[in-house]
């Protein structure tokens, strides 16, 4: 047969404009190829996804990240002003003058690493 008279059969998509498989092992080859090139597609989309999911994880546990250490920093102040009122009213307090070791032993400020 010559090339051209079998134009009739479209039993196959032809990978480009120019090639033509003339085998069965040919088409099987044609759509082995197609169907790792949309696997390959996905892998890639899948990929890209999981890399924007963890970029937006990332995002967000530094702005917590942020948000703990600026309430670290306000305890920490409201810790210090509070022993210093506690401080300033022991020896005026006649209650605590048995106990006033007691509390300065138990109140601590914690101190974190930045």
């Amino acid at each position: 047969m010559a090339q051209g008279s079998d134009s009739n059969d479209t039993s196959y998509k032809s990978p480009s404009p120019g090639s033509r498989p003339s085998s069965s092992d040919d088409v099987k080859k044609v759509m082995r190829r197609e169907k790792n090139r949309i696997a390959a597609q996905k892998s890639r989309m899948r990929q890209t996804q999981k890399a924007d999911s963890l970029h937006l994880e990332s995002e967000n546990l530094e702005k917590e990240n942020a948000a703990l250490r600026k309430e670290v920093k306000q305890l920490t102040e409201e810790a210090k002003y509070l022993s210093s009122v506690l401080s300033s009213h022991e020896p005026l307090c006649t209650g605590l003058a048995n106990h006033s070791n007691y509390h300065h032993q138990h109140i601590t400020v914690p101190h974190y690493q930045h």
